[in-house]
């Protein structure tokens, strides 16, 4: 019995977990990394409007970033990294 309630809760954890980080279809524009602004850049201009960054990641095309928007929703967003535009799924 142990050994259910143990693959229950791990089946549930697994499920919370991945549908927290699922996105969907977002690409940005391709830039040579040289010509990518500093993340800590992108940072300050969101938090200078209201935003709180929880965290931010490098994926291959965009600035991925997990934070509370001004209204205090979480969200995940993506943002060009040479404009800092904020990129929408597709």
């Amino acid at each position: 019995m142990k050994t259910i309630k143990t693959l229950l809760c791990a089946a549930i954890l697994t499920v919370g977990a991945s549908s927290a980080f699922a996105h969907g279809n977002v690409t940005c524009k391709e830039y040579p990394k040289n010509e990518w602004r500093p993340h800590t850049e992108l940072q300050q201009k969101l938090e200078k409007e209201g935003w709180v960054i929880r965290r931010m990641e490098k994926t291959a095309t965009c600035y991925e970033v997990y934070a509370k928007d001004p209204k205090g929703k979480r969200i995940e967003a993506f943002f060009d990294p040479k404009t800092f535009e904020r990129v929408e799924e597709e």
